[in-house]
C-alpha cells in the first residue's frame, strides 16, 4: 500500500513538473504562497460579482483558455462549478455571471 502510494505521488509531482505546475511546502505556519495571477479578469457586465465568486478557487486563465461557449455550456459549467463543486454561488447568480462569461469568452448569443 505505502509502495503504491509513493507510486502515485511520484506520478503526480512528475506530471505537476512537466505541465510546469510549481508544488511548493506549506511553511511552520501552515501557510502557502501562491505563484501570481498572469492575468487578471477584464472589465464587462458584473465583473465585480465574477471577481468574487470565479477567483475563489481559480485564476481568470481558465475563462480565457477554454474554447468560446454558448450561453447554454457557460450556464452548465457555473452550474457545475455551484452543484459539483460546492462554489458559493446562489441560483440568481447564475444568469449574470454567465452574461460575463460571455461578454468575455462566448460563442453566438
Amino acid at each position: 500500500m505505502i509502495k503504491r502510494l509513493t507510486v502515485l505521488c511520484l506520478t503526480a509531482m512528475i506530471a505537476f513538473a512537466a505541465a510546469g505546475v510549481v508544488v511548493s511546502r506549506a511553511d511552520s505556519n501552515g501557510t502557502i504562497t501562491l505563484p501570481p495571477a498572469n492575468i487578471a479578469l477584464k472589465d464587462g457586465p458584473n465583473v465585480g460579482l465574477a471577481q468574487a465568486k470565479c477567483l475563489i478557487c481559480h485564476s481568470a486563465d481558465y475563462v480565457y483558455t477554454q474554447p468560446p461557449l454558448t450561453r447554454a455550456q457557460w450556464t452548465a459549467e457555473v452550474t457545475k462549478m455551484q452543484k459539483t463543486y460546492g462554489a458559493p454561488i446562489a441560483d440568481s447568480d447564475i444568469p449574470l455571471l454567465v452574461d460575463y462569461l460571455m461578454s468575455q469568452n462566448g460563442k453566438g448569443t
